[in-house]
């Protein structure tokens, strides 16, 4: 799967779910990727202001 589709795919799992919270090893799993890309996709999915990390170490919706 390429990148775009991974971050198609993960930003529709947070769509669906808006109360989804999840560490880098949570979502490692989850989505069963290495950790290096899933690090990756969230990044994009941060810069692009659609997810946050919060100060525990989690990755939610960064509106909420």
């Amino acid at each position: 799967m390429d990148l775009d589709a991974l971050v198609d795919r993960v930003r529709t799992e947070f769509i669906e779910l808006p109360g989804l919270r999840l560490t880098l090893a949570q979502a490692t799993r989850l989505w069963s990727l290495e950790p290096a890309v899933c690090r990756e996709i969230l990044d994009v999915l941060v810069s692009s202001r659609f997810l946050r990390w919060t100060p525990t170490g989690t990755i939610v919706r960064a509106d909420r």
